[in-house]
């Protein structure tokens, strides 16, 4: 689901951009066709990009303990737990994060950034912290989903000697916090 997530933030940061940049136009740019597909693509991106990871894991042979540092089974965890080379499952791994993530978070902070360049425009004092207001809760969801991803991939990359609650703390925050403070 965070892919889904992530694709989800990407179209709203779109919203926001069509929204404040070129508001004559936003019911003509964002028709209901326009949002079907936008969910359609999220949606086939989502499952094209996932669909190969249980293959991949399947192919190992897992000859290590089967505990998993977190309380979720994580792509990189599983891989940790095989004694075969996994080279392939590495390569795929980092070619869908940075596809779908990064792109992601790259298309959105480029939204924001036209955003603000467009609101530093604007003539007004008050109608520039009205056009920001609108974007600030946007934002808030942004790091509210990007950070705890981070951090979980902090830990699990470079936390190699950190204690286990600290792994399962971590995977618990990214798992539970951004779907619980996502509507408020």
């Amino acid at each position: 689901f965070s892919m889904m997530e992530s694709g989800i933030l990407l179209a709203m940061s779109f919203d926001r951009y069509v929204a404040i940049c070129d508001p004559l136009h936003y019911v003509a740019v964002l028709t209901n066709g326009a949002i079907a597909s936008m969910g359609a693509a999220v949606t086939a991106r989502s499952f094209i990009t996932l669909f190969p990871l249980p293959f991949l894991i399947k192919r190992l042979p897992i000859c290590k303990s089967n505990i998993l540092s977190h309380s979720y089974c994580l792509h990189p965890d599983m891989m940790k737990l095989a004694c075969a080379d996994i080279t392939i499952n590495n390569i795929y791994g980092l070619l869908v994060l940075i596809s779908t993530f990064g792109m992601d978070l790259f298309f959105i902070f480029f939204s924001y950034l036209l955003i603000l360049h467009s609101i530093m425009a604007i003539a007004s004092h008050e109608e520039c912290l009205k056009a920001l207001s609108t974007c600030v809760s946007h934002i808030l969801t942004v790091l509210v989903f990007y950070v705890p991803m981070i951090g979980v991939s902090t830990v699990h990359r470079f936390g190699k000697h950190a204690p286990r609650y600290l792994h399962v703390l971590m995977s618990n925050v990214y798992l539970f916090v951004p779907p619980v403070l996502n509507p408020v």
